[in-house]
């Protein structure tokens, strides 16, 4: 057979085990050949193509050919073979390899086209018979198509290029190299023109994407769009146009970009939209992107930034939640810097402002319907039209004080019936009650509990200065701190009462403008000190204990619960002698002071010792007058009916001895 790409070269039969008969004109032909070959110690050691098949046969099958050999010499009587005849056969089984290889050395040095046919498709490659000896090897991913199937199918006719002989066998052919050399001057052209050509985004490889346009180009990631790209998987399988900016031949390596034709067709539209642009204008735009701030509205080859404070007179958490990126929306130019083409665009100028007669359309004391936005700690915004929303504050939602948050009562999408409570178009801002339209329960309270009614309720909470006793749901009293007994000093009303436990009170003042109720639990009990001063006098002398001191005197327990105030200057003996006053001592007090209002009752030691003086006076003066023993001195004296406080001192003295 005669190779297209080498016409000298003429393919040879191949050599059989047995020798052919060679004719003396082609043994002449040979002489020099033959002659010139003898064998060396490199060909002995080498077997032969038929030594070695003959090697690789089982013993028996060797020895079976070799009688055949002798019958069929027997028979036909056919000369030997010398070793000069099988010099001659090798010598041109040798000349025909050399030249496929030369043929095939030709073609990868000189990238030649050459046309062949798929016999085969494996996991690896597409075989292909290109007119050698042995098979072309396609490596399976140059022919793969955006679904990642093969192109061809067996039979197909392809054009590759061979690029070397494999040590296992065979050649590797590429197809990519053979595509190239068909759509370079094509590619070639294009670039130096700077027109665009079309492609298919193929795959994505680090870097960017990989797109046909006739050979496997590179698109690096930065050149797909005019802003950056987060995911180019996107683009797989789509048609894309594209420039080609840089070639190498050599290298076989294209770089295209499709950011320049954007960029050219972007400036062309931003001088159209330059030259017509204003501030007022009402202009026809495409979402690009969106941002927590805001959405970039395409104008036509410039991006004007739609904030999200001028999308709705409403409230928005997120532009997403009025546009979304490929949307065409109108918009209005509010203002436009030329010199930094910088624009900035509204949407809800569009339409009036619905604040501007707010008052006259929400009345205060109307009843509205409208839809629950956002559910905050402090309450619940609800929307009664668009760019109209009110507050429902968490103390106006219920008129029960149990409440602990607003999510209890509602949550985002509820529709609920609300009253107008106050509305200020300035702030934006209008107050909206739930309470309202329930029945109030302190209303009706201080009819249903009178000043001095007992009622039973159980502790709901207790804090400092009291605890809160719910009497019903929604109705709490408090009862202070200091009216829960009147015999202790409560420092915390968790001393007398506990949480969760039922206790009777009585009911000390109801305001229900207020919202409060005030209790009481010690005024169940009878007035110790109603008590004490009903039964006490001032000049009275009891018995007191020290409960306390301070730097003006000792407070003294004079009666359980009622306690009496003993002032320093009163706190001496007969002779002017301060009287030690340590805790827990008794000692007797005469009452000198008593105020009922103010539950205080005054104190003296001093006024006792002086009472008991004037005692023992009487009583001296009536033993000297009922003619008892008088004292020496005083019988000197001569002097019956005067007394000296000498006279007394002596008596005492003596009344010891």
């Amino acid at each position: 057979m005669v190779d297209d790409h080498n016409p000298d070269y003429t393919e040879s039969k191949p050599l059989n085990t047995e020798f052919e008969t060679i004719t003396p004109e082609s043994t002449a032909e040979h002489a020099d050949l033959s002659n010139e070959f003898t064998p060396t110690e490199h060909q002995t050691a080498e077997p032969t193509q038929a030594e070695a098949a003959s090697s690789t046969q089982p013993e028996d099958a060797q020895e079976t050919h070799a009688i055949q050999a002798e019958g069929e010499a027997a028979t036909h009587d056919e000369p030997d073979y010398d070793a000069a005849d099988f010099a001659a056969a090798l010598a041109n089984f040798d000349r025909e390899q050399a030249a496929e290889s030369a043929a095939a050395q030709s073609m990868t040095a000189e990238e030649v086209v050459v046309t062949g046919t798929v016999i085969k498709v494996t996991d690896k490659h597409v075989v292909v018979d290109i007119g050698l000896k042995s098979e072309g090897l396609i490596p399976l991913e140059q022919v793969l198509d955006a679904e990642g199937k093969p192109k061809f199918a067996i039979g197909d006719t392809v054009e590759v290029v061979v690029e070397r002989e494999e040590a296992e066998g065979g050649y590797l052919v590429s197809y990519e190299k053979a595509q190239r050399h068909k759509v370079w001057d094509k590619l070639e052209q294009a670039a130096n023109e700077k027109t665009p050509v079309k492609g298919m985004v193929l795959s994505r490889v680090k870097g960017g994407l990989t797109v046909d346009i006739g050979i496997k180009a590179f698109l690096p990631g930065s050149q797909v769009e005019v802003r950056p790209v987060r995911n180019l998987d996107g683009y797989i399988g789509t048609e894309i146009e594209v420039r080609v900016i840089k070639l190498n031949k050599k290298r076989g390596n294209v770089v295209i970009s499709r950011k320049e034709l954007l960029e050219e067709d972007q400036n062309a539209k931003k001088a159209v939209t330059l030259s017509t642009l204003e501030e007022g204008s009402v202009l026809t735009g495409t979402v690009k992107n969106l941002t927590d701030y805001g959405a970039f509205v395409d104008m036509g080859g410039l991006d004007g930034l739609l904030h999200i404070t001028d999308m709705s007179w409403g409230r928005l958490t997120h532009p997403r939640d009025l546009v979304n990126v490929g949307d065409e929306i109108q918009v209005k130019v509010l203002k436009f810097d030329k010199d930094k083409q910088r624009v900035s665009l509204g949407f809800k100028q569009l339409t009036p402002d619905p604040w501007l007669d707010a008052t006259e359309r929400y009345p205060i004391g109307a009843q509205v319907r409208g839809r629950v936005l956002s559910v905050t700690d402090y309450g619940a915004f609800v929307e009664l039209e668009q760019g109209i929303e009110g507050l429902v504050h968490v103390s106006e939602m219920t008129w029960s004080k149990r409440m602990k948050h607003p999510s209890k009562m509602v949550k985002p999408g509820d529709e609920v019936d609300t009253i107008i409570l106050s509305v200020n178009p300035n702030d934006r801002r209008i107050s909206l009650g739930m309470k309202q339209l329930q029945e109030n329960p302190w209303e009706q309270l201080e009819e249903k509990y009178p000043t001095g009614a007992i009622i039973e309720g159980r502790v709901r909470n207790l804090t400092d200065f009291g605890a809160f006793i719910e009497i019903e749901d929604g109705i709490d009293g408090l009862v202070h701190v200091s009216n829960l007994s009147w015999t202790k000093r409560i420092k915390h009303p968790s001393e007398v009462l506990k949480k969760g436990e039922k206790v009777r009170a009585i009911v000390l003042g109801v305001e229900p403008e207020n919202r409060r109720l005030s209790l009481g639990v010690k005024q169940l009990q009878p007035d110790v000190w109603d008590t004490f001063f009903a039964q006490h006098r001032i000049g009275d002398v009891i018995k007191g204990k020290i409960l306390r001191t301070a730097q003006f005197g000792a407070f003294v327990e004079i009666a359980e619960g009622v306690e009496g105030l003993c002032h320093v200057s009163e706190a001496v003996d007969a002779t002017g002698q301060p009287v030690k006053m340590d805790v827990d001592s008794e000692h007797e007090f005469k009452i000198v002071k008593m105020n009922q209002e103010e539950k205080k009752v005054g104190l003296s030691i001093r006024a006792v010792g002086e009472e008991a003086s004037r005692a023992e006076v009487e009583s001296y003066k009536e033993r000297e007058h009922g003619g008892g023993k008088a004292p020496s001195s005083a019988s000197n004296s001569g002097n019956s009916s005067s007394t000296t406080l000498g006279d007394l001192i002596n008596w005492k003295r003596s009344e010891r001895e």
